[in-house]
């Protein structure tokens, strides 16, 4: 079974960007900074929704200009096996853009360009083909 997460925006002024969703009733739920990383990522549910369906706002912490789109990160779906799912598509022909090396997350496109994250709920063992494979192209 796949469960729906969240969606991901960059966003260059998180306190601006929380504060228009608080006016449509749309509340933080939690906050992950990453000094390593260098971003901060903000997570905003309408009440009752937490957890299970989310906007994710990512504050990239270098200033970088957002053109073409690029603020829209990605949609994010929880599946029951990441490994099955992955090569499932790729037997259909999808190109794994970040494989599931860590028995967790796995990025992939749609036809159109749309990054899709996917889960696992907690984490599967390594296994290969998997855990060898190098990234084929940026999620």
């Amino acid at each position: 079974m796949t469960h729906y997460l969240h969606t991901m925006i960059r966003v260059s002024d998180p306190a601006a960007t929380v504060a228009f969703f608080k006016l449509i009733g749309i509340e933080e739920v939690r906050r992950f900074d990453s000094e390593q990383g260098r971003f901060t990522l903000i997570f905003l549910a309408a009440p009752g929704q937490e957890g299970i369906a989310e906007v994710e706002l990512t504050h990239n912490w270098d200033p970088e200009a957002y053109s073409g789109g690029r603020n829209f990160g990605h949609l994010a779906y929880r599946v029951e096996n990441i490994y099955e799912t992955c090569q499932r598509l790729m037997d259909a022909g999808v190109v794994i853009n970040r494989p599931p090396r860590d028995g967790h997350m796995a990025f992939v496109r749609t036809p159109d360009g749309i990054s899709i994250e996917l889960l696992q709920d907690g984490r599967l063992e390594p296994q290969e083909p998997w855990a060898s494979m190098a990234n084929t192209g940026e999620w």
